[in-house]
């Protein structure tokens, strides 16, 4: 056997592998027989038509199943031998055949080679967020929110309120036109955009007066006016937090109020840290992606974009809008899965480089860890689960992830930087 490699680009490579009749004979024979047994040729038995004759009908057939097969056994003994890291599955691009002689040429994407920067003098900022007694009492609010009443108010709307009434549109005359009427339509100011023009007319307004809005025009729609003739005023009237309510919210998990309110406030500081953490990532990586534009390979990027297409139907409740052109999309997102692509090659260089394995006992001490959070399973029910065939590459990805974040940071200077958390964005 010989073979002939060729760098196309730094994710490209071309390999030729050419066979002896030796190498190859025994496979083609099988083949030849193989079709000799199932071909039926008119004027001969069944299983009885000449070599020859096989061979000039089937014989192109033949020489591309064995070249498939061929190529199977032999790319994987030659990737291992001269250590290449292919990144897409090899495809035959040209077959030569002859009775002495087959020439396969297989074209695959592969790793490519290069080395991480140091980037021991890096530094960054981490996010410290502090959780004030306000920001706990603004969470509660929004709890209370799915347990509160709707009532009516005499008072001028506020901007968290619910505005009913009829809705005209006016005609170029400035009059209502009566067959464009909708009734009791419910305007909940709080969810419109601050810069509605419904929101800001309707704002400090009461129930009988009527109030005239103007949609500017945008793109190929033209302006218009409407008129809303105020029924009634709505106000969210939240329940008072007592300990019975913190019963019926939380199913009985929590009795007092006190406990309630310090389970909120542990449930808002784990998940800012978690945000923490994971800004601090996307710090580390954009920065070790600037200093390391690696190329990634075609298929790399088109598994990473397909995935975040996925994603993104997932989160419309399966399938895009009929407006949003998913084609568009995909090309859209082609900058981000390249990105994505990149830092997982940059990463697997990270975790070569430092030689990281998952062992066993990786694998239970986080599933003690994970234990420590679970209400409903315990740690050796945990591990059963993070050592079945199913779930264990799953776990072992996830620890190699968690060193090589912790690798990078140990390397590098962090600083943190106190940061009020967000305002809720309803």
């Amino acid at each position: 056997m010989q073979k002939n490699i060729k760098n196309v680009s730094e994710t490209e490579q071309e390999l030729e592998i050419i066979l002896s009749a030796e190498e190859f004979g025994t496979e083609y024979n099988q083949e030849l027989e193989e079709a000799k047994r199932n071909i039926q040729i008119k004027g001969f038995r069944k299983g009885h038509a000449p070599a020859g004759l096989i061979k000039k009908l089937a014989g192109p057939s033949i020489e591309a199943t064995v070249a498939e097969k061929m190529a199977s056994q032999y790319f994987g003994e030659i990737a291992d031998a001269e250590n290449i890291k292919p990144a897409s599955r090899a495809q035959i691009i040209d077959v030569a055949f002859t009775p002495d002689e087959l020439k396969i040429k297989l074209a695959y994407e592969i790793h490519p080679e290069f080395d991480v920067k140091d980037f021991s003098e890096y530094t960054f900022v981490q996010n410290r967020y502090v959780i004030t007694d306000e920001d706990i009492e603004r969470e509660i609010s929004l709890i209370l929110k799915g347990h509160g009443a709707l009532v009516s108010v005499d008072e001028a709307a506020l901007s968290t309120d619910t505005v009913i009434g009829d809705v005209y549109r006016l005609n170029e005359a400035g009059e209502p036109e009566e067959d464009q009427k909708t009734d009791n339509h419910h305007f909940t100011l709080e969810y419109l955009p601050e810069e509605n023009p419904f929101r800001i007319a309707l704002t400090g307004k009461k129930a009988g007066e009527s109030v005239d809005v103007e949609n500017e025009a945008k793109g190929s729609e033209p302006a218009s006016r409407f008129r809303v003739v105020i029924s009634e005023i709505k106000r969210l009237e939240l329940p008072e937090l007592t300990d019975e309510l913190v019963k019926e919210i939380t199913g009985t998990k929590f009795e007092s109020v006190t406990d309630f309110k310090a389970d909120v406030r542990i449930q808002i500081e784990q998940h800012f840290l978690l945000k923490s953490d994971e800004e601090l990532l996307e710090s580390l990586s954009a920065k070790l992606i600037e200093e390391n534009p690696v190329p990634a390979p075609k298929s790399m990027i088109a598994s990473f974009s397909k995935m975040l297409v996925e994603n993104a139907k997932r989160q419309m409740g399966g399938k895009f809008p009929q407006a949003l052109d998913e084609e568009q999309f995909r090309l859209a997102m082609a900058p981000n899965a390249e990105k994505h692509a990149q830092w997982l090659l940059i990463s697997q260089k990270i975790a070569e480089d430092a030689n990281l394995s998952v062992t066993d006992e990786d694998i239970k001490a986080y599933a003690d860890k994970e234990a420590e959070k679970s209400e409903s399973m315990d740690a050796e029910e945990i591990l059963k689960t993070y050592m079945s065939a199913e779930f264990r590459d799953y776990i072992t990805d996830t620890i190699i992830k968690e060193k090589i974040y912790n690798i990078i940071k140990s390397k590098v200077t962090i600083t943190e930087e106190e940061k009020s958390i967000p305002a809720h964005q309803e």
